[in-house]
């Protein structure tokens, strides 16, 4: 048998074999050893076709076509078990990366640190430099350490969520080397813009947020072969914020310049990416 591809969701996977077997390619799915479903073939002449079929899968995985194949051509003897998934900690560790979950929890434990009573002795040393004129370059993760920083329960968890879904589908499909760039370029340079549009008291993973979802939505529009989505309703929402935040209608403080910054720094680097991935080279 000839794999196709690995999808993490048992029910996709299965509509998706039986959507290949409706189009004449005999498919299955079995469990693979990084805990998501495998998509198998058994003729190698049947294999171009299959992936083309899996990346368009990728882009519209809600697409009726496929469910409806489960009804008229699905496996009768395929069972799924719904009494009993996999527990909180364990889905966290499946859906993300040694350094999606490092990051993820030096956030918490920053935060939890600073509720405790220790904010000044903690934020102060990692806050962005006061004045970069007169800024000791030695504290050199000055540039990088304000994404450690939320300052409210909703802040932490809203960017925590985001980081763990789209970092960790960024770490599991191009590896932790990628992820570690994207999350430095990202710290940097939107860090920078936001110094210079508000000073230095701002912190949150907002920024690198912004560049992971640029990321993921370009490179599933320009590279679908590299396992990376994000769907058009999300990316209109991360547009329709960012407009909100330069029209300072929120209420709230809104690192703009981080989440601009950010943005542009993702769909860059998802432009050269995509590019070099669709030439045949790596990411």
């Amino acid at each position: 048998m000839i794999i196709v591809g690995e999808l993490p969701n048992s029910r996709a996977a299965q509509a998706l074999a039986d959507y290949l077997k409706s189009q004449g390619v005999p498919a299955r799915i079995r469990p693979a050893e990084s805990g998501n479903f495998a998509i198998e073939i058994r003729d190698e002449a049947d294999l171009e076709r299959a992936q083309i079929e899996f990346e368009r899968f990728l882009q519209s995985p809600n697409d009726p076509k496929y469910y409806a194949a489960s009804w008229s051509d699905g496996d009768a003897k395929v069972r799924f078990n719904y009494q009993k998934g996999p527990s909180f900690f364990h889905q966290l560790k499946q859906g993300a990366g040694p350094l999606t979950l490092t990051i993820l929890s030096i956030c918490v434990a920053i935060y939890l640190l600073a509720v405790m009573g220790l904010a000044e002795a903690i934020y102060t040393p990692l806050f962005f430099f006061a004045n970069l004129q007169q800024a000791n370059f030695a504290e050199f993760w000055r540039w990088f350490t304000p994404v450690l920083l939320h300052f409210s329960i909703v802040h932490l968890a809203f960017n925590g969520l985001w980081w763990w879904m789209l970092g960790g589908q960024v770490e599991k499909n191009l590896g932790l080397s990628k992820l570690l760039l994207i999350l430095l370029v990202a710290a940097l340079l939107p860090n920078l813009l936001q110094y210079f549009m508000t000073g230095p008291n701002f912190g949150g993973l907002s920024g690198v947020v912004y560049a992971l979802m640029g990321y993921c939505w370009i490179m599933g529009r320009r590279a679908p072969q590299s396992g990376l989505y994000l769907a058009p309703a999300y990316a209109g929402f991360m547009l329709f914020w960012l407009a909100l935040g330069f029209m300072d209608v929120l209420g709230i403080p809104v690192a703009n310049g981080a989440h601009l910054g950010g943005l542009l720094v993702g769909v860059g680097q998802a432009f050269i990416d995509s590019h070099r991935l669709n030439r045949g080279g790596e990411s």
